[in-house]
């Protein structure tokens, strides 16, 4: 009698009772994970000639990991990121196999040992604060989607959150009240309090007022009451920088997102002077070197240091020191 394979028994264990009831992994952790093993199941199915109900753990080696890898840089396109992501979920499932399936023990090890790729670190693109004005400045406010629209991205530059974090608020996480703030909940279901302006809080009654939501109930969504996607969010995004360039010429050579409000907003808290302990906490950040970042892609602020150091060629007058060796060596002059 043929021995049923492990593969399937391992891969549902892994999802409902190593991510979801041992780890408590986000519902976004999970989908990416799924993600990931729907395409690289997928992409073995395809080189194995057999249904992907036909694999079995033996199909799925480092040889394939990282002919999958490299399927996803050159053929889908993926980022270096993205193809990190993808390994890391591969490799954590395998490093749950070690443990549950000793036998297997070498594949996973060859799995585990395939490395990440360095990226190269790119000093984020952000908007100017005029660029900022000129893109909220075309959303159509006398219409339900355009202020919706111009409440979002307001939102998004005040508090800098993600788009996900933003799409996913709901009005009984805002206090309207003063000192008014609104609790964000990011990464890892890490949760964070931001500070509201005056501005940002009046848009979102106006947003409530046009569209009533339960306290519950994300508060960005479209005509026909179904919350906001990411996907729509860039798409409008896009139409609006477009408009904005005729007017901003600099937008033009941007490539913006809604995380280029997030950008924004770090840079320009650096700019204002505000202390990289306190943007860190502000953004949610984890490690503060990812704030530092912020930090170094400043132009304005490196043109204001710029400015205190005194070029060499302004001072063509020689130092004193060297005009008068008696200030120099005081004792030598008096002998």
């Amino acid at each position: 009698m043929k021995a049923i394979d492990p593969f399937p028994r391992l891969l549902h264990a892994f999802f409902y009772e190593w991510m979801v009831q041992q780890r408590n992994a986000s519902a976004h952790t999970v989908r990416s994970y799924r993600d990931t093993w729907r395409l690289f199941l997928r992409f073995v199915a395809q080189r194995r000639r057999r249904p992907i109900a036909q694999l079995a753990l033996s199909d799925l080696t480092a040889s394939e990991v990282k002919t999958f890898l490299q399927y996803t840089e050159q053929e889908r396109g993926d980022t270096i990121g993205t193809r990190n992501c993808r390994l890391s979920a591969l490799r954590s499932f395998f490093s749950f196999v070690a443990d549950r399936e000793p036998t297997a023990i070498e594949q996973c090890t060859q799995i585990l040992h395939v490395p990440m790729k360095k990226a190269p670190i790119h000093a984020p693109c952000y908007l100017e604060p005029d660029e900022v004005k000129a893109i909220l400045a075309q959303p159509d406010r006398s219409t339900i989607e355009g202020l919706r629209d111009h409440a979002l991205f307001s939102f998004l530059y005040n508090t800098g959150a993600r788009i996900q974090e933003a799409l996913d608020v709901c009005p009984r996480a805002i206090r309207f009240d003063s000192p008014t703030c609104v609790r964000l909940y990011g990464k890892g279901r890490k949760e964070r309090l931001s500070p509201l302006w005056p501005e940002t809080v009046s848009l979102l009654r106006s947003q409530l007022m046009r569209q009533p939501r339960a306290a519950d109930e994300p508060i960005f969504v479209n005509r026909y009451g179904v919350p906001l996607g990411a996907s729509g969010v860039r798409f409008k995004l896009a139409q609006y920088v477009e408009a904005a360039a005729k007017i901003m010429p600099s937008l033009a050579s941007k490539h913006v997102t809604p995380h280029s409000f997030r950008h924004a907003t770090a840079v320009h808290l650096v700019a204002a002077g505000v202390d990289v302990t306190v943007i860190r906490s502000w953004l949610g950040h984890v490690s503060l070197d990812t704030t530092n970042h912020y930090a170094q892609a400043n132009l304005e602020t490196k043109r204001l240091a710029l400015e205190r150091l005194e070029s060499p060629s302004r001072s063509a007058k020689r130092p004193s020191w060297k005009q008068d060796q008696s200030a120099r060596y005081p004792l030598a002059a008096r002998k």
